[in-house]
């Protein structure tokens, strides 16, 4: 019904989540978090985000 580009909207979706999960990492890191353990956690919080959008529940 809708011409939706699909990958358009994931590629929107990574890029948003990443923004968002590594604003909140660099903090941690530069409160002595390490830097590894941030990218696991942007990384994560990237991978839910496109599961959430790929099923709709955002």
């Amino acid at each position: 019904m809708y011409d939706k580009n699909s990958h358009k909207y994931l590629i929107q979706a990574a890029i948003t989540a990443g923004l968002g999960a590594g604003i909140v990492t660099t903090f941690a890191v530069s409160q002595g978090q390490n830097p590894l353990l941030a990218l696991q956690i942007t990384c994560f919080a990237v991978i839910v985000a496109l599961v959430c959008d790929r099923l709709g529940l955002i």
